[in-house]
């Protein structure tokens, strides 16, 4: 009994997967569930290692068990640089033409580029699902109504206007909430209308690259996932008859159980130390 309890004070897991309702969950089980759906949606921490590994690990592993039927998404790449990323992926154009010109995050080189070389190695489609970051501050600044100025070519780069927003939500009343706190003021709807723009156009642009048989593998900050909310929200406006689940990673100091302020965030939760060296 005590070599028992001596192995486990030494035991230093890197992370521990739950199901939404805190019961621990196998890495098997996520691939099962994912194999079945039409989207998976990997909630991450931008900064956070283990995320990035799991990722990587976890496309690697659904391509072989999907048969090479996968297609890859992200927050990380805007529309405006689909063409860009069609002439990498191709083999059109340099690598050093492609990160010198594509509006990279300052982690791609450690985080996101992993992902993209994979699907040039396999010849898998990788779709930038976001907002043009102008567009997002455009709402910000003046509102949802401000997209209707826009060219006919800029308009083909977000979501079908009008962008309908439910601000009850959770997720965005939070975001009200912290606007207030921070001087924002409670009134000022546009900090929440400008990540709808986002999460609206993220789902647009997953449903259009929906196919039968196929799973859609889509990279995003929890936060534009959790609880089914955001992106996941107009994905189902969409796309409604789309299979889907989600992943949220959340940071813990201890990960031996799941808290209950992080229970149903996803039907996964990648829970990991708050110690964990972070990537920026």
């Amino acid at each position: 009994m005590f070599f028992s309890i001596l192995l486990g004070a030494q035991d230093k897991p890197a992370y521990r997967l739950f199901h939404a309702d805190g019961k621990e969950a196998e890495y098997g089980d996520l691939l099962k569930a994912a194999q079945k759906a039409d989207v998976l949606f990997f909630g991450e921490q931008h900064n956070n290692p283990v995320c990035h590994w799991l990722q990587l690990e976890a496309t690697r592993d659904l391509f072989d068990r999907k048969n090479g039927k996968l297609t890859l998404g992200a927050e990380m790449f805007e529309r405006d640089d689909q063409l860009l990323l069609d002439e990498y992926l191709a083999g059109q154009i340099s690598q050093k033409n492609f990160e010198e010109e594509a509006k990279l995050w300052k982690n791609y080189a450690t985080d996101y580029k992993p992902l993209v070389e994979f699907a040039k190695s396999k010849k898998i489609a990788f779709i930038g699902t976001n907002i043009p970051r102008r567009y997002a501050n455009l709402v910000f600044r003046s509102g949802l109504e401000s997209l209707g100025q826009i060219s006919d070519a800029g308009k083909s780069l977000i979501a079908p206007l009008p962008i309908e927003v439910d601000l009850k939500l959770p997720g965005y009343q939070q975001m009200m909430e912290m606007m207030a706190g921070h001087g924002g003021g409670g009134a000022n709807e546009n900090f929440p209308k400008s990540q709808a723009s986002k999460d609206a156009t993220m789902g647009y642009f997953i449903a259009q690259h929906l196919e039968k048989g196929r799973l859609f593998i889509h990279f995003n900050g929890s936060y534009h996932s959790d609880g089914k909310e955001g992106t996941v929200w107009y994905l189902k406006k969409y796309a409604p008859r789309a299979e889907f689940v989600t992943i949220s990673s959340v940071e813990q100091e201890n990960i031996t159980s799941l808290s209950a302020e992080n229970k149903n965030k996803g039907d996964f939760i990648l829970v990991i130390p708050t110690a964990m060296t972070k990537t920026y």
